[in-house]
């Protein structure tokens, strides 16, 4: 048995409302390929990654299996399942098809089209020596909290403050037992850091790059494009 195996999952079943179109984001074009596949190639190129499970919408569970998987031959992806309501129910399904014999679940947002190899093998490295670790960019901006009133009622100290991404990665069976734990406690989180933290386990961080973006409104496509045109220009 390969106690050391890693599988991604990736929730990619969000209707993307904020893009304003009838095309879910995660199908949107980039580079004349759809979202979801950036994502998917550079994890399918990630040697530490053993297998992919993809989260989509119902609807969609057929046409990824063919337009997606089978025609960009993403061998890695084992299971595609229908995700759920919300992006933590997506996950929760997905996890589900991960057998015990995975040491490292890491857990990607399809639409971060920028990820890189190497985000994943340092966040995965750090979930082997600690548990749990989220890629995340120091905050540099000031910060200030505002009323109600929209009026400024202080100025956050940044330091300590941290934007997270992902991927994160998670020992399997603290991420199983953190899910089922806030399943039946009807706890709802925007990321599964979150449910490791309340669970009552250790996160750590990895520090990220500015261009892993997540891609929630149509000016994101345009940032998308010129970060690509950068990449390719850089590469000539």
């Amino acid at each position: 048995m390969d106690n050391r195996r890693v599988v991604a999952l990736i929730p990619a079943a969000g209707r993307g409302l904020r893009m304003g179109g009838p095309v879910p984001k995660q199908f949107l074009a980039l580079g004349g390929f759809p979202l979801i596949v950036h994502s998917l190639r550079t994890f399918h190129s990630a040697a530490v990654i053993d297998a992919i499970v993809l989260a989509v919408p119902e609807a969609d569970v057929d046409y990824c299996r063919s337009e997606i998987v089978r025609a960009y031959g993403f061998t890695k992806v084992t299971e595609v399942v229908a995700g759920g309501k919300e992006r933590q129910d997506s996950v929760r399904l997905a996890l589900s098809r991960v057998g015990t014999e995975t040491e490292i679940v890491v857990v990607h947002d399809a639409v971060r089209p920028f990820v890189t190899v190497g985000m994943i093998d340092e966040v995965v490295a750090a979930a082997r020596a600690g548990g749990a670790a989220i890629v995340a960019l120091p905050m540099r901006d000031t910060v200030k909290q505002v009323g109600p009133d929209r009026v400024i009622e202080r100025t956050v100290d940044r330091t300590p403050l941290w934007l997270a991404q992902t991927p994160q990665a998670f020992r399997r069976a603290w991420l199983a037992d953190a899910h089922r734990k806030a399943q039946l406690e009807g706890v709802q989180a925007t990321d599964d850091a979150y449910l490791i933290e309340w669970f009552g386990r250790p996160v750590s961080v990895v520090e990220g790059n500015g261009e892993n973006i997540k891609v929630t409104r149509p000016e994101d496509l345009f940032i998308g494009e010129a970060i690509l045109s950068s990449r390719l220009s850089s590469t000539i």
